[in-house]
């Protein structure tokens, strides 16, 4: 299986907040990590934002840039970018989360969708990923 993890998620692991428990276990149980080349950019853009200081934030950077080398990356080349404007006027998301959807369109099926935007849900769904969120209904 594969596991598309967009920002959201991608960020819950790093803080002690509600979520990171379901990051943490479903990571772990899967062995290919995939995500937008926009998702390191959007999560330590959030992360610089929740730290409480500088070497917070520098703390929370290193473990992103450690983990990240085990991503496989979906670059947001010209294809994704096409895509990500058919799911984005489809569906009525933000660009951001159109991107990340597109990238993960890319992947081979079976593919698992790790997010917590409440937005990306239904698309995420009715593209055939197999939606994972506490949010999910």
């Amino acid at each position: 299986m594969t596991l598309a993890v967009d920002a959201s998620a991608l960020v819950k692991r790093y803080l002690r907040e509600p979520g990171r428990d379901l990051v943490i276990e479903t990571m772990g149980d899967d062995s290919v990590w995939c995500a937008s080349a926009l998702a390191r950019t959007e999560a330590m853009v959030a992360l610089h934002r929740v730290a409480i200081g500088p070497h917070q934030q520098r703390e929370l950077w290193a473990e992103l840039r450690e983990d990240w080398d085990a991503f496989v990356v979906v670059p947001v080349d010209d294809q994704c970018q096409a895509r990500a404007v058919e799911i984005g006027a489809a569906f009525g998301v933000r660009t951001v989360d159109a991107i990340h959807l597109a990238a993960a369109d890319r992947l081979p099926r079976p593919v698992s969708y790790l997010t917590f935007d409440r937005q990306q849900i239904p698309a995420a769904a009715a593209l055939g990923l197999d939606v994972i969120s506490p949010l999910a209904p």
